[in-house]
């Protein structure tokens, strides 16, 4: 049979076009994911089953449950407290990189950028001060906290579905510190570099406060979500479907309060939803479990064993490393879902745990985002919103801030976790 062959082809096939056509790569993951089927390679059944679906209802409920908190206009309000009560402008904008990185821990990060640029941007036309430092710091804020839990971000709803990883075991895993304390160590050390950026800015404003929160159900519900995933833990330990769920009745009660409270639309409120990140995530899950359903998983973990032998701390080095590297230029979702079953498949062949890989290759992938205009969603639209202001942003500008940010995080999350996790 030729399966295997035209597995490889289509899924080398829709990763190159993801790179060289990023705004199209919804309608080449779901076209691959069909042309596979077509062709025989997986059966429908095999398809659906290769469709993580428990992820799937966390990130569109967290959607839902997203918009309706950033229509609330909590965040905006907290940020210009914030920035009326820091000491100075530097310590304001420091404050907001902070802010955007616990809202980002489980808030879904483009929907972060959007809550918090607007303050950023009305922040800088105060000042007269340039606000593209400011947004960068702004993204690069939300992608690394993205990673701190289960549903900050789609990659890490991608390792908490692939390893079978509860909202709890984020922050303690098999009686060890997890992949949460990892990200916060990492932004400690990177919040310096930040420092570094913006100490100049001493002057002292107040901004006049315009916002105001329009209800405090959206909050509350975001609260309880989180604690339900957490108690979630205790009843639904093999992660197969109670996240999912409970991240889906949340959403709809969204959309529900949305409706009869604020008089918006279901039809309007659904079609604002991000479909295009739905169904490419269904697409590459389809593309990924067609490499594992004809071997090419294993042939290539096989591959990279054979070239760090028995180094376990070689092969983590090379799996974190080329996660950066490729996640500076790729979409980090596709590559995570690629690499996952073959950092377990090193992890099996090495006789060791698999968290040291998995934790690795998550940090990497995405934190690498962090070093280009391009390497992550939330990078892209704030360039597009500093595109609109009349500042264009290029690459040596973007990497001017984002490579020694990334450098810094990294390397502390890449150290954290090999002693937490290489014995």
């Amino acid at each position: 049979m030729f399966y295997p062959a035209i597995a490889a082809i289509i899924f080398i096939l829709a990763y190159v076009l993801f790179i060289v056509f990023p705004a199209r790569r919804m309608p080449v993951a779901v076209a691959g994911a069909v042309i596979l089927v077509a062709t025989g390679v997986l059966s429908p059944p095999e398809a659906a089953r290769a469709i993580n679906w428990n992820v799937m209802g966390i990130f569109v409920g967290t959607l839902a449950v997203a918009d309706v908190f950033m229509e609330s206009r909590m965040p905006a309000y907290i940020a210009e407290v914030i920035i009326n009560k820091a000491r100075n402008t530097c310590w304001a904008v420091l404050l907001i990189c902070v802010m955007t990185g616990v809202i980002s821990a489980f808030v879904e990060n483009v929907a972060t950028v959007l809550i918090v640029a607007p303050i950023a941007l009305s922040l800088s036309k105060k000042l007269d001060i340039n606000p593209v430092n400011m947004m960068i710091g702004i993204a690069i804020s939300s992608n690394l906290q993205g990673a701190a839990t289960l549903i900050g971000d789609p990659p890490s709803m991608l390792l908490g579905g692939y390893a079978k990883m509860t909202f709890m075991d984020f922050f303690f895993y098999r009686g060890r510190l997890s992949i949460f304390f990892a990200v916060e160590l990492g932004a400690l050390v990177s919040f310096a570099v930040l420092y570094l950026f913006f100490r100049r800015l001493k002057q002292k404003e107040k901004l006049l406060r315009t916002e105001k929160v329009l209800s405090l159900f959206p909050t509350f519900l975001l609260t309880g979500l989180i604690v339900l995933l957490a108690l979630s833990s205790f009843f639904d330990a093999g992660f197969s479907y109670m996240a999912g769920v409970l991240c889906m009745i949340a959403g709809i009660v969204a959309i529900l309060w949305r409706k009869f409270i604020f008089k918006g639309g279901v039809r309007a409120t659904l079609k604002a939803l991000d479909w295009d990140t739905t169904f490419f995530l269904a697409g590459v899950f389809v593309l990924v479990g067609a490499m594992t359903h004809t071997g090419w998983i294993d042939r290539t973990a096989e591959f990279l064993s054979s070239l760090v032998g028995s180094n376990i701390f070689l092969g983590y080095t090379l799996l974190v490393f080329v996660a950066v590297f490729v996640s500076a230029f790729v979409d980090n979702v596709p590559f995570l879902a690629a690499m996952l079953p073959v950092a377990m498949s090193m992890a099996a062949r090495l006789g060791i745990q698999p968290s040291l890989f998995l934790f690795g290759l998550l940090i990497g992938a995405s934190l690498g985002g962090n070093i280009t205009p391009i390497g992550a969603s939330a990078n892209i639209v704030a360039c597009g919103l500093l595109k609109k202001e009349g500042h264009r942003v290029g690459f040596g500008q973007f990497a001017k801030m984002g490579l020694p940010f990334t450098l810094a995080a990294v390397a502390a999350a890449y150290l954290f976790v090999w002693f937490i996790w290489s014995h």
